[in-house]
Parts: structure tokens; sequence; C-alpha cells
């Protein structure tokens, strides 16, 4: 059976990485109220919330095949969303300057037949930021629609020292295992194209 690819997301790094491996795909985003998950443990919630949204989104077609993902930042397995304002983001900032984060990614694949799911973990170690260098990104728009108040595929990567483990992982999908597991429901890169 010839399958389709849905993904459950309006985000455009999403968009942008099937796109750069050559997995066509459809959009339908997910239509979830986040606030009904409420546990704080940051793996359980990734998890939970790219389930939520995978399973809020209808087949149209036996043949589709929905993609769900969710990311986030934990500092000491706190929870940091998007900034409010700048002053949440320069606090955001100073509390991952000189230290290490994780970024996790939970990520939820849906067929008629099966459904699994997986949280995939990148740890992000920042330099110790100068506040100008803080006050000079917080001017720009980049921080306030990303979760830390940085955007690691942007002006955010000159913060970053190392990492470990999946870069695109950080941007909002681990692409290498969300590759590897839709092999499983016959969706696959088009290297003919």
């Amino acid at each position: 059976m010839n399958r389709q690819l849905i993904l459950a997301s309006s985000s455009p790094r999403r968009q942008e990485l099937l796109t750069q491996v050559k997995i066509p795909y459809d959009i339908r985003v997910a239509d979830v109220d986040e606030s009904a998950v409420q546990t704080t443990d940051p793996y359980q919630r990734v998890e939970e919330l790219a389930t939520l949204k995978g399973q809020s989104v209808p087949f149209h077609h036996d043949r589709e095949v929905i993609l769900a993902a969710d990311t986030l930042i934990a500092h000491e397995n706190k929870i940091l969303e998007k900034p409010k304002d700048k002053a949440h983001a320069r606090d955001m900032l100073n509390t991952l300057s000189g230290n290490s984060h994780d970024v996790l990614t939970g990520v939820m694949i849906r067929s008629k037949e099966k459904e699994t799911s997986f949280v995939v973990r990148t740890k992000v170690e920042f330099w110790p930021l100068d506040p100008e260098d803080i006050e000079r990104y917080i001017a720009t728009d980049e921080p306030y629609d990303k979760a830390g108040a940085y955007g690691i595929q942007s002006l955010g990567a000159m913060f970053v020292k190392q990492l470990i483990g999946d870069y695109y992982n950080v941007m909002g999908l681990p692409l290498s295992k969300v590759v590897r597991t839709l092999k499983g429901f016959n969706i696959y890169a088009n290297l003919s194209e």
C-alpha cells in the first residue's frame, strides 16, 4: 500500500527537516489544549504532548501515517517554556549561561494498524554569556517563539559550546530516528528526486 505521511505540526523547522531528507508529507495541524497534560516531569510531559497531538489528528484514508512531535527544554529537571517577554527571556538565558540543559523531543507516529512513541534527548552546553550578548539577542524577535528562549538554527547558535546527541533534535525533530522509525510504517525518503 502506498503510504502518505501527515505532519501534525505547523512548525516551519519540522517541515524543513522532512523536506531536507526528501520525505513527502502533507500538513494537518493538531488542535489540542496543551494544558490538558498536567505532569511536570519533562520526559513524561513531552511524550504525552506528542501523543495528544498525534491522536487529535484524524485519518482521512487508511494509507495515512501521522507524525506528531513536541520539543521542550529542561534545566535541572525544570521545564523552560517559551518566554513571555524580554525579562523572562533574559532570566532563561542567564539560567542557561555556562550550564548544560536537555532538549527533549517526544515523537508519536501512528497508522490505522499501529502506533509508537519515543523521546530523544540532546544535552546542550552554553558558553558563559555576556550580559551585552543577552541584551542584543533579546532585542531581536528570535527568542520569543522558542522554548528556552533560543534557536540553535540561527542566532542562538553563538551561545552553544557543545552538544551531545542529535543536532536536529534541538531544532525540533530527531531526524535520523524519525526516518528509521518511519521505515517500519512504509514511509521512505524519496532519494530518486
